[in-house]
Parts: C-alpha cells; structure tokens; sequence
C-alpha cells in the first residue's frame, strides 16, 4: 500500500490545518493508522491513532488540541490540528499496521511526510 500525506504547510500560532494521508487501498485492511511526527533533532513520535473497532489514542502534548478520522469510503485518514503552537512544528507522517496491528504498531506503511511550520 502505498500511503500520500498531504496538507502541511506554514501557519501562525494559534490557527489550523488538516493533515491529509490518502491510501492506495481500503485502509479497512489496516487496523489501525496512526500520524506520527518527527521535530528537527529529534526521535519520531506518536501523535495520534485510530483503529477500525473506533478507539483512538492521542499524546498528551495534543489531547484536546488534535482530532483523528477516518473515511473508509475515501481510504482517507485526516489530522485536524487546532490551537497550534511553535512545539507542534514537524515533519508529520501517516503510517498503517497491518490487519493484526495494534494502535501502538507495528506500524509497516509509511507516507511520505508532510512538513507543518507553526509560527509565534
């Protein structure tokens, strides 16, 4: 599968953006899908999963700030991030397991990433 993440771009703190991943096949296949980040220097982290049965996980830096979906009809998995602040700034990317996965991995299917600049 192959997984394009779409969306990113340059805004100031305090506004929005929708991260998109769009799949090359029904992301049904895939229990869980996850966005991941990756800030300059350092290691790639979690930010939000979801899964088919409807559970989620987010990190704590995000809780009420970050909201994941899916539209299986799309094979589309969106990140919308609101109240952003200068810490949210990094490469963000969408990952998939496969059926068996958990919403903690393995994550297999990677995209591309997609880079979110947040300003002060």
């Amino acid at each position: 599968v192959q997984l394009q993440a779409s969306g990113g771009g340059l805004v100031q703190a305090g506004g929005s953006l929708r991260l998109s991943c769009a799949a090359s096949e029904s992301i049904v296949r895939h229990n869980a899908m996850a966005w991941y980040r990756q800030a300059p220097g350092k290691q790639r982290n979690l930010v939000a999963a979801s899964t088919n049965g409807g559970s989620t996980y987010y990190g704590d830096s995000v809780k009420g700030r970050f909201t994941i979906s899916r539209d299986n009809v799309k094979n589309t998995v969106y990140l919308q991030m609101n109240s952003l602040k200068p810490e949210d700034t990094a490469v963000y990317y969408c990952a998939g397991t496969r059926p068996e996965g958990t919403m903690f991995g393995p994550y297999i299917y990677w995209g591309q990433g997609t880079l979110v600049t947040v300003s002060s």
